[in-house]
């Protein structure tokens, strides 16, 4: 594989989606979706996907291409990105991976470890379980449970803590345990190159709290409307993405517009606490890390083709 990969890596609201289309620009690329969220296809706004003229200067790929009712997981994006990489490569068209969800991006380069898909009646029960005890009991649980399982993972990390009870509950096996199976890799990334953006958080909370009221401008309200029209069932992650739980307590009056905003900016804050966490606490091979946002970096001033 000669031609290089790049992937545009940092947290949310930080402006990775902008810096990866100047990139593309530069490099004859195009993008491709590494973000849970912006994977649906009834999640525009608040997942802040790029807008249909950025779309149209660069072309990108994965992006709302999954109906919410789907349980999408990282195997299946890994599956699709790789044949995404396949097809830009032998192009000679430069793949450029943009997003914030680090367990795709290590997954992609790592490989998986090959654990039994859960069913949903496991994860709908663990859902009850986290409704019935309260997330700070459900993380006690799941630390008896599998302590090496949860080393260095947060309290509000509930998607990853329910993951290892899940594996736990379903395999009568610890997550720990089936994590020491070799990784099985679904393309051999070899010429790859990570530009990561870590820039100080309290100015991606700032950007963060800004964005939300923006969303609200854009359209967020009337998204939500929408995707509850559709009766998913509550358990599955798109309706729990960021803003969707607040935006739905507004639409049943149980909030004002005010706090609905307010919980947005707080549970987003709380996401972007995590990916700093985790990307800093990542072994993956970083290029070039950056603590600006990616729209204080001049591209032109970066070596790319620096080994």
């Amino acid at each position: 594989m000669k031609t290089q990969i790049f992937f545009v890596l940092g947290p949310t609201a930080s402006g990775k989606s902008k810096f990866a289309l100047n990139l593309a620009n530069k490099l004859n690329g195009e993008i491709i979706n590494a973000d849970s969220m912006q994977i649906y296809s009834e999640l525009n706004v608040l997942s802040a996907r790029p807008t249909i003229n950025e779309q149209k200067k660069i072309k990108h790929h994965l992006y709302g291409f999954v109906k919410g009712d789907v349980r999408f997981n990282v195997q299946k994006w890994c599956e699709e990105a790789s044949t995404k990489i396949n097809y830009l490569v032998d192009k000679n068209i430069t793949p450029i991976l943009v997003g914030g969800t680090g367990l795709y991006i290590d997954s992609l380069i790592n490989g998986i470890v090959s654990i039994p898909s859960i069913p949903e009646k496991v994860k709908i029960e663990s859902d009850k379980m986290i409704s019935n005890i309260g997330k700070e009991n459900f993380y006690n649980l799941v630390k008896e449970l599998d302590s090496d399982a949860m080393r260095n993972i947060a309290y509000n990390d509930i998607q990853r803590i329910r993951r290892i009870w899940e594996v736990n509950f379903f395999t009568k096996k610890k997550f720990s345990d089936w994590k020491k199976n070799k990784n099985k890799k679904l393309i051999n990334l070899i010429n790859y190159k990570i530009l990561l953006f870590l820039p100080k958080r309290n100015e991606n909370y700032k950007r963060v709290d800004q964005r939300t009221h923006l969303m609200i401008q854009d359209g967020a309200i009337e998204e939500v409307k929408n995707l509850l029209k559709l009766n998913y069932n509550t358990n599955l992650p798109i309706m729990k993405a960021h803003g969707v739980p607040e935006i739905q307590s507004f639409l049943k009056n149980e909030i004002s517009i005010e706090e609905c905003i307010s919980k947005i900016q707080q549970v987003t804050r709380n996401y972007v606490k995590r990916q700093h966490t985790w990307w800093r606490s990542s072994n993956l091979k970083i290029f070039k890390k950056f603590h600006q946002f990616p729209n204080e970096i001049d591209i032109n001033s970066i070596n790319l083709d620096q080994n």
